[in-house]
């Protein structure tokens, strides 16, 4: 991986040659991320995933087969194509056409295109065209000359050529370009991500509210046979409260749940650059938690094509090359300047060819004494020089941070979420006898109350671990630096 190496094993060798290109080194079988061996866990977790996907029990019924992404199709895979959710794809094509801030960062990168091309027009001579008409009136002593008007109109051409220091200018304004282009892709990357996060936590919004008119469902029904049985005095009036208290706890969490969603559903309609709208959704949340599996290590050099890293790197080079810039200061530099037009009396007479006029210098400017001033601006541009080298560095330590950090949480959340449902069906089956067991009076209400609020504590677990593991996943997708088709950021 060349820009990363730069960072972490070959910056140090560049210290030498700031200014000059340069060729990073490329380390060798760098991973990312712990294989599975090396979790004692894994086997109990694994078993646990593979009883959930055939627990009859299972809200859901027998779990959809996963898609395993390969450590190979990470770098050409859609990251958002893991997530198989037509309306999310649409929601993101949205955005990038109108969210402000990516609107922002575009700009900024026509910007740095054009100052790009001011810098390469110091290849070329500037041409200009230039008339005038002037009213005179000279006197010499005592001799007095008449006025008189003068028409002018030439042509200039001056060029100011430092043989030393262009190259070096426009490898900084080209490094600078790159840079932005890079910030660009890292404004859409964030975009996507946040897009994406946004979207799975309304999805796991609609699904807590599912569970939980589910649960207040069912909570109802208990109490209607309580009340039945008070009435037939079979059970005394604690019991009847104790349920009527246990209902209100999944009513108040509706309310709540209704604010959380309008919350989340204005949170996406900022970053899709719009107003207050209702979000359409697609796929459910555990449909799309079950159908991904993504690896638990992956190639360091898959860090490279995070545009956070190249941009820190196009940074780097561009401060490298103005090291050039400085030391050229020092240097000679030449002019060529040339005038050719006509001048006369008379606009008739003003293309006469006794009206000719030109002028052609060659020039040379040598810095000898500034009071350190060129001495100075070099050491300016090789400490900010370091200062892009220290920061490409970091940035790149960074990314293998945080690519390590989610890779780690795709596998913690994975083993959560296997457990909570886990847990979730077998509290599930529980509450059934429970049920079953109060109805004949074998069991009293106090189980059937533990066994409810269990339940609802677990299968809320359940569901936002649903979330984690794909908020993990949507988070290691941009860790490393995941993909969006250029075509729809345009």
């Amino acid at each position: 991986m060349k820009r990363l190496v730069s960072a972490l094993a070959g910056a140090v060798l560049l210290s030498g040659c700031i200014g000059r290109s340069y060729q990073p080194v490329v380390p060798e079988g760098t991973q990312v991320g712990a294989p599975q061996t090396a979790d004692s866990m894994r086997a109990f977790f694994d078993s646990l995933a593979a009883a959930r996907a055939t627990d009859t029990a299972s809200p859901g019924g027998v779990a959809a087969p996963g898609q395993p992404l390969r450590v190979d199709s990470l770098s050409d895979l859609g990251w958002l194509d893991v997530l198989r959710d037509t309306v999310l794809q649409r929601l993101v094509n949205t955005a990038l056409h109108h969210n402000r801030t990516l609107q922002a960062a575009r700009a900024a990168v026509r910007e740095y295109r054009a100052q790009a091309g001011v810098a390469r027009s110091a290849l070329f001579p500037s041409l200009t065209l230039n008339g005038s008409v002037a009213r005179n009136k000279v006197a010499f002593g005592s001799l007095a000359i008449p006025a008189y008007t003068a028409w002018r109109a030439t042509g200039d051409v001056s060029w100011e050529i430092n043989f030393w220091g262009l190259g070096s200018g426009l490898a900084a304004a080209n490094a600078d370009l790159a840079s932005r282009e890079d910030a660009e892709r890292a404004t859409v990357l964030s975009l996507v991500s946040d897009v994406a996060g946004a979207y799975l936590q309304l999805l796991e919004l609609d699904q807590e509210r599912t569970i939980t008119e589910q649960t207040l469902a069912s909570e109802q029904a208990t109490l209607q046979i309580a009340r039945a049985r008070f009435s037939r005095g079979l059970i005394s009036e604690l019991d009847v409260r104790q349920f009527e208290a246990q209902v209100a706890v999944p009513a108040a969490r509706l309310a709540r749940l209704e604010q959380l969603r309008a919350q989340a559903e204005h949170q996406l309609n900022v970053l899709l650059g719009e107003g207050p709208a209702s979000i359409p959704r697609g796929g459910s949340l555990a449909d799309a938690a079950r159908a991904i599996q993504v690896p638990d290590s992956i190639p360091a050099s898959l860090l490279d094509r995070r545009p956070d890293v190249q941009a820190a790197e196009r940074a780097y080079a561009a401060a490298s090359a103005r090291v050039g810039i400085a030391d050229a200061a020092r240097l000679p530099t030449f002019t060529i300047t040339g005038s050719w037009g006509s001048q006369s009396q008379t606009l008739k007479t003003a293309f006469d060819s006794n009206s000719r006029i030109y002028q052609a210098q060659l020039g040379v400017s040598i810095p000898i004494f500034a009071g350190g001033r060129y001495i100075n601006e070099g050491r300016a541009a090789r400490a900010r020089a370091e200062q892009a080298r220290a920061a490409y560095q970091q940035t790149a330590l960074t990314a293998m941070q945080e690519a390590g950090d989610a890779l780690s949480g795709v596998r913690a959340a994975r083993d959560v979420a296997a457990a909570n449902e886990t847990q979730a069906n077998a509290l599930q089956q529980a509450l059934k006898l429970a049920k079953l067991r109060y109805g004949t009076g074998l069991a009293s209400y106090l189980d059937v109350l533990d066994a409810q609020r269990s339940l609802y504590a677990a299968q809320l677990a359940a569901s936002q671990a649903e979330l984690g593991q794909l908020t993990a996943a949507v988070q290691l997708y941009k860790a490393i630096g995941g993909s969006w088709p250029k075509t729809a950021a345009k």
